[in-house]
């Protein structure tokens, strides 16, 4: 990665609807353009993002999305109202971020469900898109949720799973998306607490090829668990609010982006089949698989991977400061 840098900037955007996002800019105030698009819905970002990027060619935007992070008002509150988050509002809130930077155009970077958010923005507003750079991708079809949140990664995490299952009533376990949702919805943090943790602590135990302790801590710290578990469980309720395979089958709009796809050969949370099908309609993108990989960012070979497609990325012409 490259070395730790600092913000240039930072700021509070009012994107409406009651909510400031945050966002920061670091690197070369005059490089070119890169939108950082974080993972959960809910994960946030880190100063660790800023490294994917080398700071003396790239302007390097990053911010949280509603309700997590420093974003306010945090989905962690008791009163915490979700009905204006969604999709739809992170890419309004993308484009409002643009504009207040005067950028024209920037390459787009997305893992895990910011791969998600980033099909979503680039198919709606590809005129805005320079490159795009995708890991983990994830595109929440029933066949990707059911397999991480109803059951099929228990074939493999058998123990963990059986974690995952304690929170929920024996009759509500044949929907465990569903159940979830009862349980992180409820104002009392009695009831919604444990739940956010065991949702975060099975996610987070899974998401690389051997277990990250660290990792696990910082998921299941209570905060950060409550917000992370209630924003992935509202939008995988809602199955990201548009039509089941709509990402991979508008992919025919990114059609003249340049692309990388990266993917972990045994990614658990989101398995190499939707990057395949996503690279089968957009072949143009160059798919690399990572052969000892799971999902996480920061593994070894989807980082190299990850910097090496911003490297080469660096060097090809894109838009500057509008």
């Amino acid at each position: 990665m490259y070395p730790e840098i600092e913000p240039l900037e930072t700021g509070m955007l009012d994107v409406g609807d009651g909510q400031h996002i945050y966002w920061e800019v670091s690197g070369n105030r005059d490089g070119k353009p890169v939108v950082f698009l974080h993972g959960g819905p809910g994960g946030g970002t880190s100063p660790a993002h800023r490294r994917l990027f080398d700071p003396e060619r790239y302007r390097i935007v990053l911010f949280d999305q509603r309700g997590c992070g420093l974003s306010i008002p945090h989905a962690s509150a008791p009163d915490a109202d979700l009905s204006v988050n969604t999709t739809w509002h992170l890419v309004s809130d993308i484009e409002k971020l643009r504009e207040h930077l005067s950028i024209d155009r920037w390459q787009v970077l997305g893992g895990s469900w910011g791969s998600a958010l980033a099909l979503a923005y680039c198919e709606t507003h590809p005129d805005r898109v320079t490159e795009i750079v995708l890991r983990g991708v994830f595109t929440l079809r029933r066949s990707e949720l059911e397999w991480f949140y109803e059951g099929g990664a228990s074939a493999i995490f058998p123990d963990l799973w059986e974690d995952f299952l304690d929170q929920v009533p024996e009759r509500e376990r044949h929907h465990m998306i569903a159940a979830y949702g009862r349980l992180l919805d409820d104002p009392n943090p009695n009831v919604h607490q444990p739940a956010a943790i065991a949702w975060s602590r099975w996610e987070s135990s899974t998401i690389t090829l051997l277990p990250q302790l660290e990792t696990i801590a910082k998921f299941t710290e209570p905060e950060y668990a409550t917000a992370f578990a209630r924003i992935e469980n509202h939008y995988f309720r809602h199955g990201g609010w548009w039509e089941e395979g709509q990402l991979i089958r508008d992919a025919e709009r990114l059609r003249g982006i340049p692309g990388v796809i990266v993917q972990g050969r045994y990614d658990i949370c989101t398995p190499v089949m939707t990057a395949w099908d996503l690279h089968q309609a957009w072949p143009e993108a160059d798919l690399r698989i990572i052969p000892d990989a799971g999902h996480a960012f920061d593994e070894p070979g989807i980082l190299d991977a990850m910097i090496e497609a911003t490297d080469r990325f660096a060097r090809a012409p894109g838009e500057h400061r509008g």
